[in-house]
């Protein structure tokens, strides 16, 4: 179950990618730059909240 679950994850995000690169060309239709914004979304809170962590972790060790 767990590895049917993480297959469809990585379905999603390659989509997802897929979708951030035919935006970017400029010629993808509305439903595909709605979901590059999602995914570009996704990743940026990814990376804050990967920043945040590290930052909190970084604090502790002086």
């Amino acid at each position: 179950m767990l590895v049917a679950i993480l297959a469809v994850v990585v379905l999603l995000v390659i989509g997802g990618c897929v979708c951030v690169f035919w935006a970017a060309r400029g010629d993808a239709p509305r439903w595909a730059r709605g979901v590059a914004r999602v995914t570009l979304l996704g990743s940026e809170l990814t990376r804050s909240a990967s920043r945040d962590s590290r930052s909190r972790q970084g604090n502790g060790n002086d």
